[in-house]
């Protein structure tokens, strides 16, 4: 119990930072946001759009973990991105039922898992477009947390998408 007690100050010490693909108070704000959103009636394909940029960063989070640690091997940043974002199933089984609906005419899903899938492609589309613009400026951002303002701009623009079309 006393190493316990010993550690936990340990705890509050700064250490070395490595880069992240994202704001971590970011992220925390958008998990804790979906539930709520849920309960005040925000579709549930606008919940699913977040929660799937979510599970992606946790994905992205997930990778690097795996190049510290060294693990390496075939198809990895794939499966992990893809693990993730299945964990959809579990955050909200027995919460929210199955029910596919017709999405443009063309693709029969849930509502849920269509904006997670959704999320998980816009999410990595404007980590992309941001690298590129990085890239095109020489190494800087434009302006102070462009690599946040991206993504949730994205998002934000296609939540206003999906409650227009009423997905």
């Amino acid at each position: 119990m006393l190493k316990k007690i010993l550690f936990l100050p340990l705890l509050l010490v700064p250490s070395y930072a490595v880069a992240n693909p994202a704001c971590a108070v970011c992220t925390v704000a958008i998990g804790a946001s979906l539930e709520i959103a849920r309960r005040i009636g925000v579709p549930d394909s606008v919940v699913g759009l977040w929660a799937g940029a979510l599970l992606t960063l946790l994905g992205y989070w997930t990778i690097k973990f795996f190049d510290k640690k060294g693990w390496n091997f075939w198809g990895r940043n794939a499966l992990l991105i893809i693990l993730s974002v299945a964990m959809i199933g579990f955050i909200y089984m027995g919460q929210v039922p199955y029910s596919p609906v017709w999405i443009c005419g063309m693709i029969y899903l849930d509502p849920v898992l269509f904006g997670a899938l959704l999320g998980m492609v816009l999410f990595i589309l404007t980590e992309k477009l941001y690298d590129w613009m990085k890239t095109k400026n020489g190494g800087r951002a434009h302006f102070p947390f462009e690599k946040v303002v991206l993504p949730v701009v994205v998002l934000a623009l296609f939540s206003w998408w999906l409650c227009v079309c009423n997905f």
